[in-house]
């Protein structure tokens, strides 16, 4: 059995103390540098938080713009797990769910409803793409990674079909008992005919994107349905992409205290290589910017998505759970932050990933 100790690490609360990990799992939580064992991993002046999840990835190479490969996106960055947001509708979730064998990180998938997924960019323009039996028959078959169905709701996905896509998704999801992950951007539809269609653990993504058919007034006010849908326990996600993160959005959401439930990066390789993605550090540093404490910017990867996913395990630093565990730095430094309008910011303050513990194996980012 080999032990392997993540010594002096700092917790969020900013104690510091030596993790042990045998077996895969964490044995122990001990007095920093007290520790012994097989293999020691000095981590002076790091942070550790349970394993990053990203909530809205895209992670089936094949696809072009919005494809890339698992670990790309997942253990390179830091985060051991992901969620694929509906790259693959039925017709080729069996090739993610091959792909998902041969990684090292974690991977979940919301399904497409379109059963074509992103082999195009309008899957929803066709309502014959749409098989609500073959969707079924995947999310059953595939149930220890399918997790909900994805609907991207936006006029250039859907065209000419309006709203209807989004009326087959939520039968589709009335009749499974699996969450809606919705993809909100411009209109037709109008934003107020998507929201009032979302339920309790609905998941809004792209919920900052600063474009017109947006969750905020012309003065940045939070529109009515939008309160609405929080009192419904609709889940609010960033899903920063290449078009949906506003600085300017995001500062009027928290001023008029419209906080996230979880950050994520909507990475492919485009956005990663290119930006303004580039990873979920950086991503993350753009929260710590933005005024969130480190705190609630890390439970937005953290406990926030695990409790959503209803692994609470994977959410928390604790004796006897598998380790999945993210080492990371926050340092003093200037860096220019973009969002997906080419506006930016000067970070003081920058995240940046250092190691990951994932299903018991030690990596360095």
């Amino acid at each position: 059995m080999t032990t392997v100790i993540l010594q002096n690490v700092k917790l969020l609360n900013n104690q510091v103390v030596d993790i042990v990990i045998d077996n895969k799992k964490i044995s122990a939580i001990k007095q920093a540098k007290s520790a012994t064992g097989a293999t020691v991993i000095d981590c002076t002046g790091q942070y550790i938080s349970s394993g990053w999840i990203d909530m809205h990835v895209h992670a089936f190479p094949d696809f072009d713009p919005y494809g890339d490969d698992i670990d790309e996106i997942g253990v390179k960055q830091g985060v051991t797990t992901i969620i694929d947001a509906g790259s693959c509708g039925a017709d080729r979730i069996e090739e993610l769910v091959e792909n998902k064998k041969k990684a090292q990180t974690n991977v979940y998938a919301f399904l497409n409803i379109s059963r074509i997924g992103l082999e195009r960019i309008d899957e929803l323009s066709n309502l014959n793409w749409i098989d609500t039996n073959l969707a079924k028959e995947a999310a059953k078959k595939y149930s220890d990674t399918i997790i909900g169905f994805k609907a991207r709701i936006s006029q250039s996905v859907v065209l000419e079909q309006g709203i209807e896509p989004l009326r087959h998704a939520r039968k589709l999801s009335d009749d499974t008992g699996l969450p809606l992950m919705v993809h909100i951007g411009s209109g037709p539809p109008d934003i107020s005919e998507v929201i009032p269609l979302l339920q309790k653990n609905d998941v809004i993504t792209h919920f900052l994107n600063g474009k017109k058919n947006n969750l905020f007034d012309e003065v940045g006010r939070p529109l009515p349905l939008l309160h609405e849908a929080i009192a419904r326990g609709v889940h609010l996600d960033v899903g920063h992409g290449n078009a949906s993160f506003s600085f300017k959005v995001a500062e009027q959401a928290k001023k008029h205290g419209i906080h996230f439930n979880t950050i994520s990066t909507d990475i492919y390789r485009k956005n990663r290589i290119n930006g303004p993605v580039y990873s979920m550090a950086s991503v993350l540093t753009k929260f710590l910017y933005l005024g969130y404490p480190l705190e609630e910017v890390i439970a937005g990867v953290t406990s926030n998505a695990a409790a959503w996913l209803r692994k609470p395990q994977l959410g928390r630093i604790q004796v006897g759970d598998l380790a999945n565990l993210t080492l990371f730095t926050v340092s003093d430094k200037k860096e220019k932050l973009i969002d997906s309008e080419q506006q930016e910011r000067q970070a003081s303050k920058v995240i940046q990933t250092t190691g990951v513990v994932i299903n018991g194996d030690y990596a360095k980012c």
